[in-house]
């Protein structure tokens, strides 16, 4: 098989698929891999560093869409990408198709296979998509920590506070690997946090678990009732292969104080407030009803270091299974052939 590794074009998108060493992992199993030049660079792979262990550098995009027959990616497919898409080609990225139906009818058109990393579904879990969702979380405390600064547009909080002060209160919606993570780090900041999630086991379970955290049944009375002290909400609702539902309302945001700030990582999926816009790292802020958002659609990727080390290494083992057996790739494949076949994802589609 040829495997192409092409250099990310989205904004600010500096991940990459794979390191050196997982493609020594592949070639040695006989495979062809192909990867563009500079695509490793931001995460701190030089060319060098994947010629050395059995990759082909291609010197442009095009021309790796060419040989490759296999594409592994980060992100979907944008701008050029798409028009280099084949039928034979099998097409290896994280999609959200359930939020990207544009993306979806153009996969289906081309008549290609598409597995979705965010799809991969063991035993309950996303294997692949949960440490990118970890990082996600991550930032999206310290993001918003930053917007809180009064230079930067915030109501002037310090998350943590200090002798004499205030504390800064915190409230994630989503008690999954997005929101776990959000919630430990403004913990560790010495913020006042609330986790809200509507699994009722699952909030009694964390509650006894992480007692420096607040853990509540969510419903649409829960939120409304904490949006006026509310400094920075986290969005971090998720429904494996469907788009994000709304649980936080426009007149909800409007009764945060001006200067609050938001941070929905659900955007992937549509995003879990209705105020949320995708936007990029190059203009991540925008303002409504007085409440900054920061809403990226790939907020990992300002981390293309430790992010393409934790993608590549459960990402890896996945696609030498599939170049073993083939298959669905548990719940992964999405469109197979033109045709949208993860019911999840289908359903969104009618």
């Amino acid at each position: 098989m040829n495997i192409g590794i092409p250099k990310e074009i989205k904004p600010l998108e500096g991940r990459v698929a794979l390191t050196p060493e997982a493609c020594a992992e592949l070639a040695a199993l006989g495979h062809a891999v192909l990867v563009e030049t500079g695509a490793g660079e931001a995460a701190g792979y030089e060319d060098a560093h994947y010629a050395e262990r059995g990759a082909s550098i291609v010197a442009d995009a095009e021309t790796l869409y060419r040989q490759a027959e296999m594409i592994v990616k980060v992100k979907e497919p944008v701008g050029p990408e798409l028009k280099w898409l084949r039928p034979d080609h099998k097409l290896f990225s994280f999609l959200h198709l359930a939020a990207n139906r544009e993306l979806a009818r153009l996969l289906m058109k081309r008549g290609l296979s598409a597995w979705a990393y965010e799809t991969l579904r063991i035993d309950g879990h996303t294997p692949v998509l949960e440490p990118m969702s970890e990082a996600a979380g991550r930032i999206a405390v310290q993001v918003g920590t930053n917007l809180l600064h009064r230079d930067r547009g915030g109501k002037g909080v310090l998350l943590g506070g200090v002798a004499g002060s205030e504390k800064g209160r915190v409230l994630v919606i989503g008690a999954g690997a997005v929101g776990l993570a959000a919630a430990r780090v403004a913990a560790a900041m010495g913020a006042r946090v609330t986790v809200l999630d509507i699994d009722a086991s699952r909030i009694e379970r964390l509650a006894g678990e992480l007692p420096a955290i607040r853990f509540d049944l969510s419903s649409a009375e829960a939120i409304d009732e904490r949006m006026p002290e509310v400094d920075l909400l986290v969005g971090a609702v998720m429904v494996a292969g469907r788009r994000a539902p709304v649980v936080v309302t426009r007149e909800q945001v409007a009764r945060m104080a001006p200067g609050s700030v938001i941070v929905d990582v659900a955007i992937d999926q549509g995003g879990c407030v209705e105020t949320s816009v995708a936007t990029t790292w190059e203009e991540p802020v925008y303002r409504r009803e007085g409440v900054l958002h920061f809403s990226v659609t790939n907020m990992p990727g300002a981390v293309p270091r430790t992010a393409s080390q934790a993608l590549s290494a459960r990402l890896a083992p996945f696609l030498k299974e599939y170049l073993e057996n083939g298959g669905e790739l548990h719940g992964a494949l999405n469109v197979r052939a033109g045709e949208i076949v993860n019911p999840a994802v289908a359903a969104e589609f009618g």
